[in-house]
């Protein structure tokens, strides 16, 4: 049995009528949407982040039908982010395979992620729970906010950790918490518990973007991009920034500034990936992520009413997350 199989044994009911519901929901008789909508139920990936919401609802109690539309809501806004991200980056492959905008169009695209933002905001509806309703409409603004906080990162000439921290908790960190705090609220959780699982969520979504900042430092594995790509994309992320920072280096300091600016060449990204593994900044960035994982694990509530298979559950969902090779 692999890990993300026992990760889900708790909830595999579950999880099958959160597809179910995820696949109804996109379904539409206009063929334009219906071949981009099948297009992306292609890749249904790991659903990392509905399998959160329903093991947080298992921690409280039952998942209920309100969870369920809540996984999907959620799992649909994180999904129309990732189409407007591809137009915004010009990406032309999301996971190995085409994104929509190379699929269509840049304009297709975007409408496609407009409807799919639009079938969020429904199923957040469809809980019932005015909070949950804030938390998703905070949430798409916490998305945008990231990704514009991104693109004004690139005009600066300060490079710091705090920075980069700020973006990937509106980016990355912010989803899992809402994830997990959604699941634990709608289960019937208390405020207490509620709580803690939104910083455990929080600490998770750290530890995911850390893993594939790392990731991109290392051209042996095939995770979908080049090594380098996230420089290729203007991006500076932890391995780098610390070795910016460990060393004073002008030179490197230099190019690294015309990483964001889109004026390095192949040759200058290859010096500066080389600088940050050599600068210890994998090394760094993994004790960070290690950090963040221990966290996770111990804000977790384990009294004796949990449910020991989904207290397990989430202990290996955050060891999957560090430990992941895509």
């Amino acid at each position: 049995m692999d890990k993300l199989t026992e990760i889900r044994q708790p909830i595999e009911v579950e999880l099958k009528a959160y597809r179910t519901l995820f696949e109804e929901t996109l379904q539409t008789d206009n063929p334009l949407l219906r071949l981009a909508l099948q297009h992306l139920l292609q890749r249904p990936g790991k659903m990392m982040r509905p399998i959160l919401v329903l093991l947080a609802a298992r921690m409280a109690g039952e998942v209920n039908e309100r969870v369920l539309h809540a996984a999907v809501s959620l799992e649909l806004l994180h999904t129309a982010s990732l189409v407007h991200d591809d137009v915004v980056d010009e990406s032309d492959r999301r996971r190995g395979q085409k994104s929509v905008n190379v699929l269509l169009n840049n304009k297709a695209a975007v409408l496609v992620g407009d409807f799919l933002l639009s079938k969020a905001l429904y199923h957040a509806a469809a809980t019932g729970s005015q909070r949950v309703v804030t938390w998703v409409a905070e949430l798409g603004q916490t998305l945008s906010d990231g990704e514009l906080l991104q693109l004004a990162n690139l005009d600066k000439k300060e490079i710091s950790e705090e920075n980069y921290y700020d973006v990937i908790r509106k980016k990355t960190a912010s989803l899992f918490a809402t994830c997990a705090k959604t699941g634990m609220l709608l289960a019937g959780g208390s405020e207490e518990d509620t709580e803690c699982l939104d910083k455990f969520g929080e600490y998770v979504g750290i530890c995911f973007q850390l893993r594939d900042d790392i990731f991109d430092y290392d051209a042996t594995r095939d995770v979908g991009k080049p090594s380098g790509n996230d420089m290729r994309e203007g991006k500076l992320t932890l391995p780098v920034i610390h070795a910016l920072t460990a060393e004073e280096d002008g030179e490197m300091f230099t190019l690294a500034l015309d990483v964001r600016q889109g004026e390095a060449d192949d040759e200058g990204i290859a010096r500066l990936v080389d600088f940050a593994i050599r600068q210890g900044g994998i090394r760094y960035a993994e004790e960070a992520m290690d950090r963040y994982s221990r966290m996770a694990v111990d804000v977790l509530p384990t009294d004796e009413n949990r449910d020991p298979a989904v207290v397990e559950s989430l202990s290996k969902y955050v060891n999957f997350v560090v430990g992941r090779d895509l």
